[in-house]
């Protein structure tokens, strides 16, 4: 396929509105970051490519919460979103299991 095609596949996709499709994080707030920010940690098992042991990798996202709704040790799902700040791309879609409240 030459470059010249591709690119003209790209323009009819983007005429139609078709979407990459967003992804979808899951993980517990560990700490509320200003307002309507929460910090998510997202927790994933990966094999180890030598030692063939699955491993825990973390990562932490800045999640919007349009209503200030979640607390720490919340477990929430996110959809990505736009860019909303320089580090934050992800909206709060559900929570999932509250937290216990102190």
């Amino acid at each position: 396929m030459s470059l010249e095609s591709r690119q003209q596949l790209t323009l009819q996709d983007r005429s139609k509105g078709v979407t990459m499709p967003k992804r979808v994080i899951s993980g517990t707030v560990v700490k509320k970051a200003g307002d309507k920010t929460a910090t998510v940690l997202v927790e994933r098992k990966v094999l180890h490519p030598r030692y063939h042991k699955t491993v825990k990798r973390f990562k932490k996202y800045l999640v919007h919460d349009e209503k200030n709704e979640t607390n720490v040790g919340d477990v929430v799902t996110a959809i990505e979103c736009r860019p909303l700040s320089k580090n934050k791309a992800f909206r709060l879609t559900e929570i999932v299991k509250k937290g216990e409240s102190e």
